[in-house]
């Protein structure tokens, strides 16, 4: 039977942190990269639509006409005005890419609105921008609903009712901030953990751990608890920011949220050091993660739904640690997903885990050898 020194063990895991620390780019990679990355895309990356211009024609000139304009004015979604006089006007200045948006108030809203009858109110979108164009109608519907029902005396009718769960007010900051504490953590991981084993090839002192009384898996547990205990500690730091600094609120557990954590990025260390283990360079390592960690990120629903998939990508993401690490950040973070949930999302993470660890200490052995 195999028995472990963890005094060596020990041994190895202070040797990987100071290897680590002493690396002026490496300080850079796990402290400064992450944080800075945090920030800028916090505030610079963004699926939101804002700053819409608008071109507007109000045939009416009335009060009620002048109210729901106003309503558009005071929201943060639109930018500049441009009141034209005609529909020449207005269809060269939305052909031209001048707005994205023109507004059409025919000259009888005001005595529509009196006699209760129903009145249009034409939104003109730009549909070569289709994105944009379908969130701004989005939101031109909805100032149009709410100033309808600001007028007591008109019963529409139909009253849609708009209700947004787990982030009411449509912050796409909160969305986006839950989905970077996963998205950077799985890149320090990687690239700690990818480089572990290659720096030592590239630096000529992996024959030394041959050599060494240390076993396989002493190796590869001293190789795997640095870049779990760094990724860990710089989520907390991440979270902390998030909740505190960006005013994101905190509404689950943060027992499961750290839990949930802790495995995911077991699963990507497997992930790290199985291309660590192929790879003879650190420039190849760096390669190996690039490669692994675009599809990954692509193939998470991140970007784009993973319903609107074809099928065969669909069961390709059950395969896929990322989407489950985002899937369990957001809703921990954003809707407090209860044990239930959070236990069916990890069964597949502690299967992903055993499987890349597997492959790792294999192709691991087989290196040493």
């Amino acid at each position: 039977m195999m028995e472990y020194n963890f005094a060596r063990i020990l041994a190895l895991i202070k040797k990987e942190f100071i290897t680590i620390w002493k690396d002026p780019k490496s300080r850079g990679i796990i402290v400064v990269l992450p944080l800075m990355q945090l920030f800028i895309f916090a505030n610079a990356i963004t699926m939101e639509v804002k700053n819409i211009d608008v071109a507007v024609l109000d045939r009416s000139g009335t009060y009620e006409s002048r109210e729901l304009l106003s309503r558009f004015e005071n929201s943060p979604r639109f930018r500049n005005f441009y009141y034209v006089e005609n529909e020449d006007k207005l269809k060269s200045v939305i052909d031209n890419q001048k707005v994205q948006m023109g507004l059409y108030i025919n000259n009888d809203l005001s005595k529509n609105i009196k006699r209760e009858k129903s009145a249009d109110i034409f939104v003109i979108l730009d549909g070569r921008q289709t994105n944009s164009a379908s969130i701004a109608s989005g939101y031109a519907s909805q100032i149009i609903n709410d100033y309808n029902n600001e007028i007591s005396n008109v019963k529409p009718q139909l009253n849609p009712s708009v209700r947004n769960w787990y982030n009411p007010n449509l912050e796409y900051r909160w969305y986006f901030l839950t989905v970077i504490i996963a998205t950077l953590s799985l890149v320090i991981t990687l690239l700690l953990t990818a480089l572990s084993i290659a720096r030592e090839r590239e630096m000529g002192t992996f024959d030394q751990l041959v050599v060494s009384p240390l076993n396989s898996f002493e190796i590869l547990l001293g190789k795997i608890i640095p870049p779990l205990v760094i990724a860990l500690g710089l989520t907390i730091i991440m979270t902390l920011i998030i909740a505190l600094f960006f005013k994101v609120p905190f509404s689950g557990s943060i027992f499961l949220f750290f839990v949930s954590i802790f495995i995911s990025l077991l699963s990507i260390t497997g992930v790290g050091l199985f291309i660590s283990s192929i790879c003879k360079t650190q420039q190849q390592a760096v390669l190996g993660v690039i490669t692994f960690q675009m599809p990954a990120i692509l193939l998470s629903g991140f970007i784009s739904p993973i319903e609107d998939m074809p099928k065969f990508l669909q069961y390709l993401t059950l395969l896929n640690p990322i989407r489950f690490f985002m899937l369990l950040v957001r809703g921990i973070y954003l809707k407090g997903m209860n044990f239930n949930d959070v236990f069916l999302n990890l069964v597949p993470l502690v299967l992903i885990a055993a499987f890349t660890l597997t492959m790792a200490s294999k192709t691991f052995k087989k290196s040493l050898n």
